[in-house]
């Protein structure tokens, strides 16, 4: 089991990087045409999900929400795309 000890000593992170996820929300906002409440809540039950049967890197996760073409037509579509390091397979096989 890995402890993250920044979460547990309470190390915040740097200004700039708590100022490009807002930023990152607002844009996901105008494109997606969904709130960032919205899908921190889509993010959180994600991660509980596949935390279930993977340990993972959530400092490094990346969940967008943006805009893509559809492969049945020439429309513009919503996409989720996720980045999510992983750390260690649970219980593989069983």
């Amino acid at each position: 089991m890995l402890i993250d000890f920044s979460k547990i000593f309470g190390r915040s992170k740097p200004s700039k990087d708590v100022a490009k996820e807002r930023l990152q929300l607002v844009l996901i906002h105008d494109r997606a045409n969904v709130s960032p409440e919205f899908l921190e809540m889509v993010k959180g039950e994600i991660i509980k999900v596949i935390q279930h049967y993977m340990e993972i890197d959530e400092s490094a996760l990346d969940i967008q929400l943006t805009r893509t073409k559809s492969d049945e037509s020439d429309r513009i579509v919503p996409a989720l795309v996720a980045n999510i390091p992983i750390k260690n397979v649970k219980n593989a096989g069983k």
